[in-house]
């Protein structure tokens, strides 16, 4: 099953994918419509208003997360790039929902940047309730499906403190979509290339096996913690190169177009434009 968010003229509506024809759900997004516990029934039974799926208006595949938690250094090629050591456990931080864009929406280039960075993604989306010390069978239960997402990172600001916040949490900075794709349809995401273009030039390229940490594992260690709710997005780390790790550095600029490719899913495009907020 493929889900999606879309803006319409009445507010964002949670669609299911026939198609090429997008039924509305009833739900405003695809977080809402993950709250309910009979979701997938629910979804696949829905038979509301249709839309030209050519045609959408794509809000970010989740509009409403309680949570947006991030893994940095995940595939084993970046880490080597980095220079770092494998790690024992996966580097989290966390993102606000206020960060999040839609699949076709444009990045805007902030003027306090001169290294906004490039990030492919595979995201996961939790679907049901994963209260704390799961197990990774329980985990991998609880993933509703996956998406594409673009961690788009000020690496100057990113890199001011040892705390990577400041430069991963600007708003209206991470497109994630275009739909949220069941793992029953890619094989749970084991084996999918995942790839990143910036003007048509291939920046990233590698497969989610490369994953050190499986979404399973990560959503399971998360649970340890804290109690991951339906609607919560995940994001699993990028490959190698980003435009930081370089020799020279190469960064984005207004006017150049960013694609986001995960193999089964769907790509993100997004125009960079300049920053024009007073």
């Amino acid at each position: 099953m493929k889900l999606a968010t879309i803006r319409t003229a009445d507010g964002s509506a949670a669609v299911r994918l026939d198609g090429d024809r997008a039924v509305e759900t009833g739900a405003t997004d695809v977080a809402a419509l993950l709250r309910r516990p009979d979701w997938r029934t629910y979804a696949a039974a829905a038979d509301g208003p249709t839309h030209d799926v050519a045609a959408l208006d794509l809000a970010p595949v989740v509009t409403t997360p309680a949570k947006i938690f991030c893994v940095g250094h995940n595939y084993r090629a970046h880490i080597a790039e980095m220079g770092r050591e494998m790690p024992s456990y996966p580097a989290l931080f966390g993102k606000f929902a206020n960060v999040l864009l839609g699949a076709r929406d444009d990045i805007a280039h902030p003027g306090e940047t001169e290294e906004l960075d490039w990030e492919a993604e595979l995201g996961f989306v939790i679907g049901s309730r994963l209260r704390r010390r799961a197990t990774k069978d329980e985990a991998a239960a609880a993933i509703a499906g996956y998406t594409v997402v673009n961690d788009i990172s000020m690496r100057d600001w990113q890199w001011r403190t040892p705390q990577w916040l400041q430069g991963k949490a600007w708003e209206a900075s991470t497109p994630a979509g275009p739909w949220l794709v069941t793992g029953d349809e890619i094989d749970d995401a084991a084996d999918l290339e995942i790839r990143l273009e910036v003007d048509g030039e291939v920046m990233q390229r590698s497969r989610t096996s490369d994953l050190l940490f499986t979404p399973a594992d990560i959503a399971a260690y998360l649970s340890t913690f804290t109690t991951l709710e339906p609607g919560d997005l995940v994001l699993t780390g990028t490959p190698g190169g980003v435009g930081a790790a370089r020799d020279p550095k190469v960064f984005l600029k207004p006017g150049q177009v960013v694609r986001t490719v995960v193999e089964g899913i769907g790509e993100c495009v997004n125009t960079v434009v300049e920053d024009k907020q007073p």
